[in-house]
């Protein structure tokens, strides 16, 4: 049985850690992008780094989450 108060601080802290992993990964694909306009060259490393950055990312986020709601 969880607590009234538990669960709403479960529930925003879940929600903040979406939008930090948006936000996150939204900046990581901007800035891989911009990097790609300027040295087209670089484009597949480039890929490659921002799809392996992108699983870092919601992996911490799913860890995250997880611990949020179990602690709720």
């Amino acid at each position: 049985m969880m607590l009234p108060m538990a669960e709403s601080m479960a529930a925003i802290g879940a929600g903040m850690i979406m939008i930090g992993a948006a936000l996150g990964i939204g900046l990581l694909f901007a800035v891989g992008l911009q990097s790609s306009a300027r040295q087209p060259e670089l484009q597949p490393k480039l890929q490659t780094a921002m799809i392996i950055g992108a699983a870092f990312i919601e992996g911490a986020a799913l860890f995250a989450l997880v611990i949020c709601l179990m602690k709720g």
